[in-house]
């Protein structure tokens, strides 16, 4: 008899190669080295040395870092839209802006990333419609409700641009609560408790509750 035949190799990466470039591994490699090292550092040089690659093959899927950085941004929403319908549609447009908000802060300068950005994918649209839907059932016009959903969104960015940028700062309000002098700044002084409030989720939802308020009486029909 024969010996037996050698079975054959299992399926799976060949020992000693780097995994497979793709899209969706570059994805994620961009968003750990933007954990890692923020968006200054994020060079596609530096990206194609991660996935042990050339730069030159990352732009098989980037034409450009901002296309990167679009499609990071699409990345960081995944889920953002899956808001369970609610009769109030103030209520929605909040738990979307608190996600939209999670989601940006989830990354080291996540807020960076996604302004500018025009993604077209399918996690950013269904986080516009999701808002635009729930707008237009409560009687705002087409128009109006995408205005209104942009204006919820770009606060949001830009109140966690701030966050971000401040986030080093916070600790220490010695220098500001000196500086308000009751002579020279009074209503400054009067207001320092929320001047130096660290709690900048608490800002977050008065700004928030503040532009809910004043689309409700001002733009729906």
């Amino acid at each position: 008899m024969g010996s037996a035949p050698t079975p054959e190799p299992e399926p799976g990466p060949t020992r000693g190669r780097p995994a497979r470039l793709s899209r969706d591994r570059t994805i994620d490699e961009a968003l750990r080295l933007l954990d890692e090292g923020g968006l200054d550092a994020l060079t596609m040089r530096r990206l194609a040395d991660a996935l042990n690659s050339q730069a030159g093959a990352l732009y098989r899927y980037f034409a450009t870092k901002q296309d990167l950085l679009t499609a990071m941004a699409e990345q960081m929403l995944a889920g953002c839209g899956d808001v369970a319908d609610d009769p109030d549609w103030a209520q929605t447009v909040r738990a979307l802006a608190h996600r939209l908000r999670a989601a940006l802060l989830a990354h080291r300068d996540g807020a960076r990333v996604y302004a500018g950005t025009r993604s077209i994918g399918a996690n950013t649209l269904r986080f516009a419609e999701t808002a635009v839907a729930a707008l237009i059932k409560a009687d705002f016009a087409p128009d109006d409700a995408a205005r209104a959903m942009f204006s919820i969104v770009h606060f949001t960015i830009g109140h966690t641009l701030e966050e971000q940028a401040a986030a080093s700062d916070l600790a220490d309000f010695t220098p500001l609560r000196r500086a308000l002098d009751p002579g020279t700044y009074p209503a400054l002084a009067a207001a320092g408790t929320a001047l130096t409030d660290p709690s900048l989720a608490t800002h977050f939802e008065f700004g928030l509750t503040a532009l809910i308020d004043g689309l409700r009486v001002g733009v729906r029909k």
